[in-house]
């Protein structure tokens, strides 16, 4: 699985852009990922804080993940327009009935695939063997563009989840 995703990502959006991961609990369809693709052009087409056009970008990235950016250079991001991209998230969720707010739900990189874990099942998970330390982690409490292009996807051990395993890892 090639978990690069530099060419996906606009290089015109300053490196401390804001960004959001919302991860679904489901995989989307394609026809659902054509639809949202929609959904997203549309609402960062049209995106507002106070009557100023936010620089934004929208995509979804391996079938389950929303990232949503946007860069404060020009236009400082506001309370409403941000509540305004939750609303957006909100009809997705209902739309394809998926949950994505759930952040009790890690996700992994296992045998080239996207896989959830539940937050309980993690120490039952390392101790059977099903990740380690270099097990691949979609790190999704990043908050910029620099973080997301080097922080996101980083190896368990390299994550805020280290200080929760057993010394195994």
């Amino acid at each position: 699985m090639n978990t690069d995703i530099t060419e996906h990502i606009p290089e015109d959006f300053d490196d401390n852009s804001k960004v959001w991961i919302y991860q679904s609990s489901r995989l989307f369809l394609m026809s659902e990922a054509f639809e949202m693709e929609d959904m997203l052009n549309n609402f960062v087409a049209n995106w507002k804080s106070h009557a100023d056009t936010v620089k934004g970008f929208a995509n979804l990235f391996f079938g389950q993940f929303i990232i949503l950016m946007a860069d404060e250079t020009q236009s400082g991001v506001s309370g409403c327009s941000t509540d305004s991209s939750v609303h957006l998230i909100k009809d997705i969720e209902k739309k394809f009935n998926v949950d994505l707010f759930n952040r009790q739900n890690l996700a992994f990189i296992i045998k080239d695939k996207v896989q959830l874990l539940p937050l309980s099942q993690l120490n039952y998970a390392v101790e059977n063997n099903f990740i380690d330390g270099d097990t691949l982690y979609f790190n999704n409490t990043v908050l910029t563009k620099k973080e997301l292009l080097e922080k996101w996807i980083v190896p368990v051990k390299d994550s805020w989840l280290a200080k929760r395993l057993p010394a195994k890892v």
